[in-house]
């Protein structure tokens, strides 16, 4: 007993937590009662030796010093961009949507009919004033952006032209996207012996080449003109210096040739002046389009060509006689059965039976595809019996006859240009031109209407320039003049896109095209233009 007080004694001056953890003195106290001391002193001896070494080794702290150094680290900022770009065209199938069926709905009730029976006479009486109103005559929605200035968007030309070699012809195809061009020369002294080209641009890319063609044609001779089919953009027909009439497919690149009348008796026999397709009004499917084509020689022919057929057939024929001009311009001791060269024409819009051409005399007349006044000339061979297509003959230019052409917009009235330097508007029911310009600023080698304003015209001149005329603002000076000529160098064609009505392209004498982005003053039809041509014409009756 006194050694478990004395122990717990001196436990409980320093240690008497531990007991209290390990239950020490539980153990201690049940030993005691169970006379079981010595046992419980073994074990208390264990459990605070085990105490000891605990608490004491615990209790000691060791604290040391010391420091540390990491190695430097070092940044290095770097920008990476990784760029992989790819350009392809592609072209889809059109797609046509599957249509709503659309049905009225059954509805048979007296409410019904007594309301339409209301509205009936109030509808019927506004759709024919609508029918007799002219408020929206000459009105166009104006899809593009405002444009205030007249801007050469494109200066194209082809790297490999042989050096010489003139923009003969201009032509839009169907879609107003890609220009066709025709390189040639006018100063032939003898039989063509150049290499000319057939090039066109697709002016709607973004990464369009002006020094190299999209596509490319090697012709054999000078290609005096040119014209894209009115409906199948790929096909196009030209004229060369040797009077052959060729078609080409501009989607085989390959092969792109289809057709030629070649050089014989039905061709012509002199360079051909100007190809046009025209719409044939008793044509239809793959015929609904026939070819002419005119020539030094006097020859008007009809062919008739189609993508289908590939092939080009000779189906009828004119002859420009002497005999057709008026006596005062007969000069010298011309025989009447001398033919006479034509060197322009164009169709009325309303009748495609009724034309207008211009001669190397300065005639200009006015032609019927219904003649069948036919021509004695045996020295003439032809497979087909050649007509004098002339009915009537207008005051004649003083020279050459370069360019005619009949306005889209009035019936009566077409255009015309010359050597003598003078644009003029004539009306089909009088000789005498009606209007007449003098720019004064060389030969005008063409001229045309414009597709969308009808008071509006262009010209380009021997001295570089391209006059845009406006007869609502001014019946005598152009309201545009631009420097369209490299160098001033003569500029032999200009062509208004049908399609796209903001552009215009011209081409000249060192083979430049330039492409023209017209404003708005020029391409929005103003309220009752119409009846500013329609007063021009009617002078004509006074």
């Amino acid at each position: 007993d006194h050694l478990h007080f004395k122990i717990s004694g001196i436990c409980s001056l320093r240690y008497n937590f531990l007991f209290q953890y390990t239950r020490g003195e539980q153990i201690l106290v049940w030993a005691v009662q169970t006379n079981k001391f010595k046992l419980c002193v073994n074990i208390f001896f264990f459990a605070v030796t085990d105490f000891f070494s605990i608490f004491f080794f615990a209790d000691v702290r060791r604290v040391r010093d010391g420091s540390t150094q990491t190695s430097e680290i070092i940044t290095n900022d770097v920008a990476a961009q990784s760029v992989d770009r790819q350009e392809i065209e592609v072209q889809t199938d059109e797609l046509y949507e599957k249509q709503t069926p659309y049905r009225f709905v059954n509805d048979k009730s007296q409410e019904l009919q007594d309301f339409l029976k209301r509205v009936e006479p109030f509808i019927h009486t506004q759709l024919e004033k609508n029918l007799r109103s002219h408020a929206f005559d000459g009105y166009d929605v104006n899809w593009h952006e405002e444009t205030k200035t007249v801007a050469c968007v494109h200066t194209l030309t082809h790297a490999d032209l042989e050096p010489g070699l003139n923009v003969t012809g201009l032509s839009w195809n169907s879609t107003g996207s890609t220009v066709a061009v025709s390189y040639g020369r006018f100063d032939h002294e003898d039989w063509c012996t150049h290499k000319s080209l057939l090039c066109t641009w697709n002016v709607d890319r973004k990464n369009i080449n002006p020094k190299k063609a999209d596509v490319a044609v090697d012709i054999s001779s000078c290609l005096m003109c040119l014209a894209f089919h009115p409906e199948v953009p790929a096909f196009i027909a030209g004229g060369t210096f040797n009077g052959e009439v060729q078609l080409w497919d501009l989607s085989q690149p390959d092969n792109p040739l289809l057709a030629s009348s070649g050089i014989e008796d039905d061709s012509h026999r002199d360079p051909v002046s100007r190809v046009i397709w025209v719409l044939d009004p008793e044509g239809k499917g793959k015929n609904k389009y026939k070819l002419v084509s005119i020539s030094g020689d006097g020859k008007i022919l009809v062919w008739q060509a189609s993508p289908q057929s590939k092939e080009i057939k000779l189906m009828d024929g004119f002859l420009l006689l002497a005999e057709s001009m008026p006596r005062s311009m007969r000069k010298g001791r011309l025989r009447p059965d001398a033919e006479m060269g034509v060197t322009a024409i164009s169709y009325t819009h309303e009748d495609k039976t009724l034309f207008v051409v211009g001669s190397e005399g300065g005639g200009v007349f006015k032609c019927s595809m219904n003649s069948s006044d036919r021509l004695v000339a045996g020295h003439i061979q032809s497979s087909v019996p050649l007509k004098n297509p002339v009915s009537f003959a207008f005051a004649p230019h003083v020279g050459p006859v370069y360019a005619v052409e009949c306005s889209p917009y009035h019936r009566n009235l077409f255009l015309t240009c010359g050597i003598d330097q003078t644009a003029r508007v004539y009306s089909m029911l009088q000789a005498k031109p009606i209007l007449e310009l003098e720019p004064a600023a060389g030969y005008i080698f063409s001229a045309r209407w414009s597709p969308v304003r009808p008071s509006v015209f262009a010209v380009v001149t021997g001295e570089g320039q391209l006059l845009i005329y406006d007869l609502v603002v001014h019946k005598v000076n152009p309201v545009c003049t631009l420097e369209a000529g490299s160098d001033k160098k003569p500029v032999y064609t200009l062509e208004f896109n049908m399609h796209n009505r903001q552009l215009l392209a011209t081409g000249d004498e060192l083979g430049h095209v330039r492409v023209w982005q017209l404003n708005d003053e020029l391409t929005i039809q103003d309220p009752g233009e119409v009846t500013v041509l329609a007063d021009l014409a009617d002078t004509a009756l006074e």
